[in-house]
């Protein structure tokens, strides 16, 4: 049975510089915008809905031309930076800021924080949250590591599988964090599984 008065939802970095013509564009990135919307449009009044996004220092070690693995994304105050025009959070949404620091890639929406300075999870424990339902962008790095650090904090996971995408630096990462995620604790949800969303 689902505890509505204790579910929220999460949305996982559906900014611009992740989808097609963004400078780290996720294959199909913006492919998972519509199915996130109807997520959106089921949980609003509901459930408190959260998306995270990454808010990088132009100078980080995060970024190859400083010694990172990736090219410059989603820099703080710039377009790429955005959630998906189409992305249609209500303006209740809380945001959750990471990535911040500039010796730190802040995958996990738990490294994050709302914009009076609480951490994610402290934000959840206040709302007594204990069920998450995660979806976003990428799979094989940000999706999971939020979704494993949720599991560590003892909440429930349930993975939008119908709205997620993955970057695949190797093929099968996808797969694989999947994989890690379900052997983890997390139940992984498909697009006909749509009503385990509180109707």
């Amino acid at each position: 049975m689902i505890d509505i008065d204790r579910s929220a939802l999460l949305i996982v970095d559906v900014q611009n510089d992740f989808c097609p013509g963004g400078a780290l564009p996720v294959p199909g990135g913006d492919q998972v915008v519509p199915a996130l919307n109807r997520y959106l449009a089921n949980a609003a009044g509901r459930m408190p809905i959260y998306a995270s996004r990454d808010w990088h220092p132009a100078t980080t070690t995060h970024f190859k031309p400083y010694g990172g693995e990736w090219p410059i994304h989603c820099v703080q105050g710039t377009a790429g930076a955005r959630f998906h025009p189409d992305l249609q959070l209500p303006v209740s949404t809380t945001v959750i800021t990471k990535g911040e620091a500039s010796d730190k890639p802040g995958y996990s929406a738990f490294e994050g924080y709302t914009a009076d300075g609480k951490t994610f999870l402290a934000d959840l424990q206040d709302r007594h949250i204990n069920h998450l339902y995660v979806g976003g962008l990428a799979t094989d790095y940000c999706v999971s590591g939020s979704v494993l650090d949720a599991l560590r904090a003892g909440l429930r996971v349930t993975v939008l599988e119908d709205a997620i995408a993955g970057v695949e630096v190797q093929p099968g990462d996808s797969e694989r964090a999947i994989a890690e995620m379900r052997e983890a604790g997390a139940e992984i949800a498909t697009p006909t599984h749509l009503a385990s969303m509180p109707e």
